[in-house]
């Protein structure tokens, strides 16, 4: 069975629906990833490009000779991957999903490029943003809620 779920840039330019049959998700470490993210990974999930509806077509970025990446050139949301060729199925970032809690990491891709040092962070010190006194303050002198 699968759930329709929505999802988008941070300017809310771009927006998808999509239907999701499950919430497989993996964590991708190779390099393009990494640079068309500027992150260490870059959770994804994969999908039949026929189940993804865009309610305003994103940019595309040719980001080799045998894939492009959907984005928003207004905010610079990454927004997923696809092969240009050879397959019907797609990728959509996790962080897309207005609500990505559901989705959960079973695998890992381009592991060769894997930082280490960044796969398990569990035990490290956290700060919760809306408890960041200076962050809140800077929200309020901007005349502004933080965002949800």
């Amino acid at each position: 069975m699968t759930q329709l779920m929505s999802g988008g840039c941070a300017c809310g330019r771009v927006r998808f629906e999509a239907d999701v049959p499950d919430h497989k998700a993996y964590l991708c470490h190779c390099r393009m990833c990494q640079r068309a993210s500027g992150n260490v990974s870059l959770a994804m999930y994969t999908l039949p490009q026929a189940n993804v509806r865009w309610q305003r077509e994103p940019d595309w970025y040719r980001s080799s000779r045998i894939a492009e990446r959907p984005f928003c050139s207004q905010c610079g949301t990454s927004l997923g991957f696809r092969y240009l060729e050879g397959t019907d199925r797609m990728d959509l970032t996790v962080a897309a999903f207005d609500d990505p809690t559901p989705f959960r990491p079973t695998s890992h891709f381009g592991a060769e490029s894997a930082h280490r040092a960044w796969l398990n962070t569990e035990g490290l010190p956290e700060t919760r943003s809306d408890e960041y006194e200076r962050l809140q303050e800077r929200w309020t002198q901007a005349g502004a809620q933080p965002p949800a």
